[in-house]
């Protein structure tokens, strides 16, 4: 089941509202004496995340887990997407924690006709947490109060469940994300020739890549200034003077000191500065 998207945070009782954690999506599965790990595409990890193996669940039932692998930063403690990506790729790094935020089977029986509420108290009865292993804590009702918190604390963002939300294997309005992206504005310095992609700089030095969020009119737009910028061009890029500016919203800054997953949003012109 995967979530909408919300612009903004908002209150109401009939949701419950959880943090959102920067890692990857995974269901673990425990049938008899066997554990597997699937990753939101289906693809069988299992042999990535070794210590995920021994599924806590209370006197060894069957069960069914849906939530997201996570690795946290030791200086932080705060969830770090790229070091989780890192391991995932087969990489070297610090152990992983599983969040749990959803249970589908237990013991024989399919939950996911089950309200929400119903399932959040099946799963924290019968997941033991430990090192490796945890129960997501949500709120009822409050999700400006917890997006504020979780602005204070940089981290992701929130998902508001509606209470009484069955578990759909699809997109759903019922789930709705609010990410709490970083805003900056850059200058366009040049642009791919392959595919799309606009080369962003903050004074000179490049930031990243921008692929997504630009409607076709602003396209067309740059297209045409753009073509009296151009000081070189090589087999791969088109190098411009960076004079035209943008405003974007991204997820975080890399360890590389790059946007992560930056989106347009406008071009910044002097009457908007």
């Amino acid at each position: 089941m995967l979530c909408e998207t919300s612009d903004k945070p908002f209150s109401d009782d009939k949701y419950i509202f959880e943090p959102k954690f920067d890692g990857h999506r995974l269901l673990v599965s425990k049938i008899g004496d066997e554990a597997k790990l699937y990753t939101r595409h289906g693809n069988n990890c299992t042999f990535k995340y070794p210590e995920l193996i021994n599924v806590p669940v209370l006197n060894g039932k069957d069960i069914i887990l849906d939530g997201e692998v996570v690795v946290l930063d030791r200086e932080t403690g705060k969830p770090d997407f790229e070091l989780v990506m890192k391991r995932f790729q087969g990489g070297s790094g610090p152990v992983v924690q599983f969040v749990a935020f959803d249970i589908l089977y237990y013991d024989g029986e399919d939950l996911r006709s089950l309200d929400v509420m119903e399932r959040k108290k099946i799963l924290s009865d019968v997941v033991e947490e430990n090192a490796f292993f945890s129960v997501i804590r949500y709120v009822e009702g409050e999700g400006e109060a917890l997006f504020e918190a979780i602005q204070q604390h940089g981290l992701e963002g929130i998902v508001a469940k509606l209470k009484d939300s069955k578990y759909e294997g699809k997109r759903s309005k019922e789930w709705l994300k609010t990410i709490n992206y970083k805003y900056e504005t850059v200058e366009i310095a040049g642009y791919r020739k392959d595919e799309f992609g606009w080369l962003a700089e903050i004074n000179g030095r490049p930031v990243g890549v921008i692929e997504l969020g630009v409607p076709p009119k602003h396209k067309k737009a740059f297209s045409e200034v753009s073509r009296q910028l151009i000081v070189e061009e090589t087999e791969d890029i088109v190098r411009l003077e960076p004079l035209i500016k943008a405003k974007v919203k991204f997820r975080n800054w890399t360890r590389k000191g790059l946007m992560r997953s930056p989106v347009f949003i406008d071009f910044v012109t002097e009457e908007t500065r």
